[in-house]
């Protein structure tokens, strides 16, 4: 009887330590499967991670590309770019992750190939932009001007400072072409305010700029511009465009003609017999602005024109005998601050 018992209670210790252990089993394999549950699932959250700040720094590299883009007008796309933009920079997705091309997903990798692409694109764009900035400092100096002095002039802005939602911090490269652009704007302004056009269809010149004989009392002078002799009444055209600054008699002069043409440029129409403007008027390249006359300290009937840099005189002749060349490049630079000016 004593050995049934003892038969029963091992049977039962048994039963019991293998329900125990199958109970064990059991939690271990379901903590084995929320272990790879919850691995999976930390797999798919940083994918997603990834994937959303690689296509966060794509928008945000498009949207600060958008905006520099708005700033100059580079329709005209220099040798290579379409091939670069199409074909990124020759190291591929894997590059610009730091992962061979099976590491990473199809998704991933058409962003990274499209963030190599923008680079590709910005790159080129700074190259387009820094040869044309050199084009048109090359046509600022035939005119006998410092384009690094004319970039620096003052241009009358203010206002209180109000930081950008965003900045260009995460993308050096894009900064340094908003620097880029932001200073072939301005010197194709100033190139575009450069007065290149005769004023007056009158041939023959009848004095130079420079020291001379004073044509009243013989002695040594300084003769701050060039004289056009022609017909009383001729018309007198304005040499660039520009805004009307003084209409008047001034002594020595006579009845004279002031333009502004921005960027500290200021040409002048002296011993003039009859206005055609008025002060504060908008005037375009070409535009009669008054008539030839022998106003003031004059022996006869001509026009005395200058240019002025900052208030100083300078010879006007290279202004009046640019090539055409420089020619086609500053109307270029015009018809690019015109079509800026239309967008706003």
């Amino acid at each position: 009887m004593a050995a049934f018992v003892v038969l029963l209670w091992t049977i039962g210790t048994f039963a019991m330590l293998w329900s125990q252990a199958a109970m064990w089993w059991e939690r271990s394999d379901l903590a084995r499967d929320r272990a790879a549950l919850s691995s999976r699932q930390a797999q798919v959250d940083a994918y997603k991670r990834s994937v959303s700040e690689i296509a966060h720094d794509i928008e945000q590299r498009q949207e600060a590309l958008e905006q520099v883009l708005q700033r100059v007008d580079l329709r005209v796309a220099p040798e290579g770019v379409e091939g670069a933009a199409a074909g990124g920079t020759g190291n591929g997705p894997a590059a610009a992750s730091g992962k061979p091309l099976s590491s990473v997903s199809p998704e991933t990798a058409r962003m990274q190939a499209l963030l190599e692409r923008q680079r590709a694109l910005e790159t080129s764009l700074a190259a387009a932009a820094q040869a044309r900035l050199a084009r048109v400092e090359k046509a600022i100096r035939s005119f006998g001007l410092n384009p690094a002095t004319l970039g620096r002039m003052p241009r009358g802005q203010g206002g209180p400072f109000v930081p950008a939602a965003r900045s260009f911090d995460f993308a050096p490269e894009l900064r340094d072409l908003a620097v880029l652009l932001t200073r072939l704007n301005a010197l194709e302004t100033t190139l575009a305010a450069i007065p290149s056009g005769r004023p007056t269809t009158a041939p023959m010149q009848t004095s130079s700029y420079g020291y001379r004989r004073d044509p009243f009392n013989g002695m040594l002078a300084f003769h701050a511009g060039i004289d056009f002799r022609g017909p009383h009444g001729q018309a007198i055209l304005a040499a660039a465009p520009g805004k009307i600054s003084h209409v008047g008699v001034q002594h020595g002069y006579g009845n004279t003609i002031e333009i502004d043409h921005g960027k500290g440029l200021m040409t002048r129409y002296a011993h003039l017999s009859g206005y055609d403007v008025k002060v504060g008027q908008t005037i375009g390249r070409g535009q009669k602005i008054g008539r030839m006359g022998s106003t003031g300290r004059s022996t006869g009937s001509h026009l005395h024109f200058e240019v002025r840099v900052n208030g100083a005189a300078v010879n006007p002749r290279p202004f009046l005998e640019a090539r055409q060349d420089v020619l086609e490049v500053q109307q270029t630079a015009k018809r690019r601050v015109h079509d800026r000016s239309d967008r706003g």
